[in-house]
């Protein structure tokens, strides 16, 4: 389909609702993964570990990872959403265009094969639980049909000096949506996950003030 066709088909219109107010149920107080003798053994070694399984009948992926860093700054990372174009591969924008009580909304393009994929999330943020959810900001109209998720920050079973972490999504992509985007929020996004915040919490000196 040719990009320009693409753009007249684009959803995304942050002057507009979303067709629909959630059709994915949003993960509440989500909990860590049960993992298997050999999942532990490869988290010892180092190394990440990917899952995938099924929630409500649609795809989700998990990435579980350990990191040698705080709790703190690991979540400095992850909420550096002005970083993530920087960081992430195939992301190439992003906005915070509201926070407010726990709660950040950011705008994300993807761009890929001349096509760019425009959508707005709703963050709900408590760290002070362990964990971030997500899900679209259905007051804005996606070209992501639906999605949910969250980020889960623990310290290490393995290793009391590292922090684990969790990271689930599920998604639907929207009727005009390529499909080689499913792939990069899903299964690239998984791996893409265990690779950025890893690199970017371990790093000296790095270091963010969360308002």
């Amino acid at each position: 389909m040719a990009p320009i066709l693409l753009a007249m088909l684009s959803a995304a219109d942050n002057d507009r609702r979303h067709p629909h107010q959630g059709i994915i149920p949003k993960f509440n107080d989500p909990i860590p993964a049960t993992l298997t003798k050999d999942q532990k053994r490869i988290l010892l070694s180092g190394k990440p570990i990917y899952q995938n399984s099924k929630y409500n009948n649609i795809d989700r992926e998990t990435s579980i990872f350990d990191v040698s860093a705080s709790k703190k700054t690991v979540w400095e990372v992850i909420t550096s959403f002005e970083n993530y174009p920087e960081w992430i591969q195939k992301m190439s924008a992003t906005k915070i265009y509201s926070k407010k009580d726990g709660h950040i909304f950011v705008n994300f393009t993807i761009s890929a094969y001349m096509v760019d994929i425009q959508y707005y999330i709703k963050h709900d943020y408590k760290p002070d639980k362990g964990y971030m959810t997500f899900t679209l900001d259905y007051n804005r109209c996606s070209d992501l049909d639906d999605s949910v998720g969250y980020w889960l920050v623990y310290s290490s079973p393995s290793d009391t000096m590292k922090t684990r972490v969790e990271y689930s999504v599920v998604l639907r992509i929207g009727s005009y949506t390529p499909n080689f985007i499913e792939t990069i929020l899903a299964d690239k996004g998984i791996k893409n996950a265990t690779r950025w915040v890893k690199i970017n919490a371990e790093k000296v000196g790095f270091s963010k003030t969360i308002e």
